[in-house]
């Protein structure tokens, strides 16, 4: 497997910041998702704290899916096109966060996860029918798609149920981030794939509704 030298090159950026973070409580206090910092005028939180880990677990679980799905988007899109689609994920992910928790003062977060599950989402509307197989399950091929609806809809259920120490939210953000770019770098799948990029969208739209009806 030839990894691309952009995706290389993002994992090392993520593994440097954050070994810095592990070692300097104070860079990792100034750099991390705060709500009160963010709103007192420190945007650029919004993403420095993509760069961030809480330990080398949570590094490496996003470093590793990563790995696996971001040649894809490379492939489609070439090496600049990726990184501003890592980058608008990102960005998306911490702004769904922001508009979700703005009332509470003391939220924080960390990790490359709104980033990571943009990339995700774009590979499998890029490559929807590619089958994903899981240690528990080596012989069954799922489709990815049934893994980005799911994962999706996993997501607003543990952003209802506050479910884990996990950002939800931001999983949630990037995932529409990674799904609106790749449909303006790509704008043909809205024709050749129109079932799949509805399919999709079914998720994001259920996330909306159900936040206008004051259920999230």
């Amino acid at each position: 497997m030839n990894i691309a030298l952009v995706t290389l090159a993002v994992i090392a950026a993520n593994a440097l910041v954050s070994i810095k973070g592990f070692n300097d409580i104070s860079f990792f206090e100034r750099y991390k998702f705060g709500i009160g910092q963010i709103q007192a005028g420190q945007k650029e939180r919004m993403i420095t704290s993509g760069f961030l880990h809480v330990d080398i677990a949570h590094l490496f679980l996003n470093m590793f899916t990563l790995f696996f799905f971001a040649d894809v988007v490379v492939t489609w899109f070439g090496s600049i096109k990726f990184l501003l689609l890592y980058f608008v994920s990102l960005l998306a992910g911490s702004l769904l966060a922001l508009y979700f928790h703005r009332n509470e003062y003391y939220y924080s977060a960390v990790g490359a996860s709104g980033a990571v599950t943009g990339v995700l989402y774009s590979a499998i509307l890029l490559q929807p029918n590619d089958p994903l197989y899981f240690i528990f399950l080596p012989t069954v091929g799922i489709p990815a798609y049934i893994l980005g609806v799911g994962y999706l809809l996993y997501s607003i259920y543990g952003m209802k149920k506050r479910v884990g120490n996990i950002g939800h939210t931001a999983h949630f953000g990037g995932a529409v981030g990674g799904y609106l770019t790749t449909l303006i770098f790509k704008p043909d799948l809205l024709v050749t794939d129109t079932w799949m990029v509805l399919l999709l969208a079914i998720p994001i739209a259920l996330l909306f509704i159900l936040q206008k009806m004051g259920k999230l």
